[in-house]
């Protein structure tokens, strides 16, 4: 058994990892949502350009605790570290229960739905063992459910899918990392081949510039600004990701804020272009009323026919395994960190032969399969948008608060624009939630309610530690 981490993580291997997790389905989807929402291709554009700014913000005051703290867990260190155990307990109890193991199991699942476009065996409505249906409840005021538990075809390849890439980073942080360097590659020439399509080959026919008129009643402008950031902010999520492994990062100090700059930028830079040429060839009606909200198919529809659904189906399958190896590598460092420190379960504090968690992988690997077979991670996944922000908030604030109580620490990395730029990231995110909380209630306080959830976990886990 090895005592620790290995540093096998290069610059290179790092950024691919950011941009590797951040390009999933979302830029492909997202973009329809938000023109409902706005109407208009400027709405559009300036979205996505707040987005990945507020994004920017927020990478600079990571790059300062991910180079203070460069250990397994990332944002779990953190917050223990400002805030205390019982904070930073809630945010790993949220993320494994729900947030990490739930969305890897509705990208796991959602491969087996995509693969049905080449293999029509693979869907969601094949079920191969009978399924056990619950209606939907109504709790409040708010509905949950229906819910149908079960396993169907495309939830048992997605099965294969984790079980598999989790087997892969058993083997070590240099090949799950040397996996994700290919398949981001893969992602990345796929992201620019419809970028250029899009915006150098003119479509048959032109399309209208004017806003869409369809929809809804609008929000006012503000809420209905604020409400779309959260399409887009989650379409840009997953730079997170490489903090968790901060304990496997070759000089930490310079690679962990550099990696997390680089990744950024680069998928920001691509995701704007993205949308140009979505506005290009479909226009802010066409990308509204895309089928299925799949902008990105219908782009290439228009551009080369019949063919495009196949195409663009290929390059989701791709990046949906990008995504899933990622968020594998990554989530299990948290909970063998929370283990360390007696808040999760004792056999996941230790490391492998190889250097990795390989409890802690394979616990992830059991609770992600319940939750695919339970087919309620979608709803659970809506309900932490606002919980997954108000963590994120607090770990930036963990920049100021570590600048009063521990100024002697060293810092490899201090956070560029201090305090302008940490502060920008905080008011823009406390902005969004009180958006969330105006006009997407349904998106808050379940979510609380979840987090809370934990509260009685720590306090047994404590109890346990204490005896132990």
């Amino acid at each position: 058994m090895t005592t620790g981490y290995r540093r096998e993580v290069g610059l290179f291997a790092g950024t691919m990892l950011i941009a590797g997790c951040m390009i999933g389905s979302g830029i492909f989807v997202v973009p329809s949502e938000i023109v409902q929402t706005g109407h208009s291709g400027t709405f559009l554009l300036v979205t996505w350009a707040f987005t990945g700014f507020l994004t920017l913000m927020g990478v600079l005051a990571f790059g300062e605790l991910a180079a203070m703290y460069p250990e397994a867990g990332g944002p779990y260190v953190y917050l223990k570290e400002a805030f205390g155990r019982r904070v930073a307990f809630l945010f790993g109890w949220t993320t494994f229960a729900i947030i990490e193991c739930g969305s890897i199991a509705a990208v796991a699942s959602a491969f087996g739905y995509v693969l049905g476009s080449f293999l029509p065996f693979f869907s969601d409505a094949h079920w191969l063992l009978p399924p056990v249906r619950i209606a939907e409840m109504h709790v409040g005021g708010f509905t949950l459910g229906p819910w149908a538990l079960g396993l169907t075809s495309a939830r048992a390849v997605g099965l294969v899918m984790v079980v598999l890439l989790t087997w892969v980073n058993l083997q070590g942080i240099r090949m799950g990392a040397r996996v994700q360097s290919i398949i981001t590659m893969a992602k990345l020439g796929a992201l620019v081949g419809l970028i250029l399509l899009g915006l150098f080959m003119s479509p048959p026919t032109a399309p209208n510039p004017g806003p869409y008129t369809g929809g809804g009643p609008a929000l006012p402008l503000l809420g209905a600004f604020l409400v779309a950031q959260v399409g887009s902010l989650f379409a840009t999520n997953g730079w997170n990701y490489l903090p968790y492994i901060g304990g496997e990062v070759r000089d930490p100090g310079r690679t962990l804020p550099l990696s997390l700059t680089l990744g950024v930028g680069m998928v920001v830079g691509l995701y704007l272009l993205a949308n140009l040429a979505y506005l290009h060839v479909l226009g802010p009606t066409g990308i509204a009323t895309a089928p299925a909200g799949r902008v990105a198919t219908e782009t290439l529809r228009v551009l080369l026919g019949p063919r495009a659904g196949m195409i663009m189906a290929g390059a989701i399958l791709v990046s949906m395994v990008g995504y899933l190896n990622g968020a594998i590598l990554s989530s299990p460092r948290i909970y063998q960190a929370m283990a360390v420190d007696g808040l999760f379960f004792r056999s996941a504090e230790r490391l492998s032969a190889r250097g990795v968690p390989a409890a802690a992988l394979a616990i992830q690997a059991v609770w992600t399969g319940l939750l695919a077979l339970s087919g309620t991670y979608n709803q659970l996944l809506d309900f932490v948008i606002f919980a997954e922000l108000l963590f994120f908030v607090l770990t930036v604030v963990g920049v100021f608060v570590l600048r009063r109580t521990r100024p002697d620490l060293p810092r490899p990395y201090r956070t560029w624009g201090y305090p302008v730029t940490p502060a920008l990231y905080i008011a823009g995110c406390l902005a969004i939630m009180v958006g969330l909380l105006l006009y997407r209630p349904s998106y808050t306080w379940p979510g609380l309610v979840l987090v809370l959830l934990g509260l009685p976990f720590y306090q047994l886990a404590n109890r346990a530690e204490r005896r132990a």
